[in-house]
C-alpha cells in the first residue's frame, strides 16, 4: 500500500485497526461519505475528531435529532427575528441576508478551506432524511431561495456519517457511501486504548479491571453491555478511590459506572447471589 494512499493512520489518542484505516483512506481517495456503524462507545464520533486532527482540518459537527431535516443543514431563515426587528429593532430588515444562518452542511460548503463534516447518528432522523442529505452532498451546491444566492463548495468536505443501527438506511444511500463497522476491541487493543487514557496505570489494577469488564460483557442477559468509554471512566474512579482489589462479586465498587440499566443491575445481583456461572 503506497504512502499516498495511507493518509490516515489514527492519532496518538485515537488508536485504529487496519480495517478502519483502510475504510477511511478509501473514502478519502473516492471523496465519498464514510458511513460508520458500531455499538455505542466504540469511538464512532471520536473518529471524526481524530480524522480532523490527523489531517489538520477544522471539524464541523451536526448532531442529528428525530426532527432534523436536510434543509436544516443547509440554512435557516429566521423570520421570527426579522419580524421582531421590524417592530422593535433599529436594523435594516430589508436586507434578508442578515436573517439567513448557514447550517453545518451549508457552512462546510461555504468554507474556503477543506473541513471534516460529522453527521452524527443519521438513523435518528426521518427515513427520507438520508436520501435528501446525499442529494445535496452529491451536488455540492445549493441555492438560498430568499436571496437567490447560490452556495457552491470550493473544497469538497470530508464527510463522516455515524449510525447506531436504530433503523435501516435506504439502499440508494448505502450505495453512495464507503461503509465500515467498528468491531468491539479485543483485549489486546483494549489494553492499548486504556494505556492511552491511563498511561501510568498499575498492571495489577489494569488486569483486574479488564477481567471484570470482559466478564460483564460476556454475560448474555445484560441489556446494555459496558462500552470502552465506560471502562475508561470506571478505571479513573478506581484509581481516584485507591482501589487495589477488584473482582466480580457482590462488593464490586462503583458498579454504576459500568452498568447503566436497573434491569442489568438486578440481573447481575441475581446471578451473583445464585452462584450461576456466566459465559467467559
Amino acid at each position: 500500500m503506497t504512502e499516498d494512499f495511507r493518509r490516515f493512520r489514527g492519532t496518538a489518542s485515537y488508536l485504529t485497526s487496519e480495517g478502519l484505516e483502510a475504510a477511511v483512506n478509501c473514502a478519502l481517495v473516492l471523496e465519498r461519505p464514510l458511513l460508520i456503524r458500531g455499538e455505542p462507545g466504540t469511538g464512532k464520533t471520536l473518529l471524526a475528531e481524530a480524522l480532523a486532527d490527523g489531517l489538520g482540518l477544522r471539524l464541523i459537527p451536526w448532531n442529528i435529532k428525530s426532527t432534523t431535516r436536510a434543509q436544516d443543514g443547509l440554512y435557516v431563515y429566521d423570520t421570527v427575528q426579522r419580524l421582531y426587528d421590524s417592530r422593535f429593532g433599529d436594523g435594516d430588515v430589508r436586507d434578508i441576508r442578515h436573517y439567513i444562518k448557514l447550517g453545518p452542511l451549508g457552512e462546510a460548503f461555504a468554507s474556503r478551506e477543506r473541513v471534516v463534516l460529522l453527521i452524527d447518528e443519521v438513523d435518528k432522523a426521518d427515513i427520507e432524511f438520508p436520501n435528501d442529505l446525499l442529494h445535496e452532498i452529491d451536488r455540492m451546491r445549493f441555492r438560498i431561495v430568499e436571496t437567490n444566492e447560490e452556495i457552491a463548495a470550493i473544497q469538497r468536505p470530508v464527510v463522516v456519517i455515524t449510525s447506531n443501527n436504530e433503523k435501516e438506511l435506504p439502499d440508494a444511500f448505502l450505495r453512495r457511501c464507503v461503509f465500515h463497522f467498528i468491531d468491539f476491541p479485543d483485549q489486546e487493543l483494549m489494553r492499548r486504548i486504556v494505556a492511552v487514557h491511563h498511561p501510568d496505570l498499575e498492571k495489577e489494577l489494569c488486569d483486574q479491571a479488564m477481567k471484570v469488564f470482559y466478564e460483564l460483557r460476556n454475560m448474555t442477559r445484560l441489556r446494555k453491555r459496558p462500552s470502552t468509554s465506560e471502562l475508561i471512566d470506571w478505571i479513573a474512579v478506581l484509581r481516584k478511590s485507591g482501589a487495589t482489589d477488584v473482582k466480580l462479586d457482590k462488593s464490586l465498587p462503583f458498579l454504576g459506572a459500568l452498568l447503566k440499566k436497573e434491569q442489568d443491575l438486578v440481573t447481575l445481583a441475581d446471578q451473583l447471589a445464585g452462584g450461576r456461572k456466566y459465559r467467559s
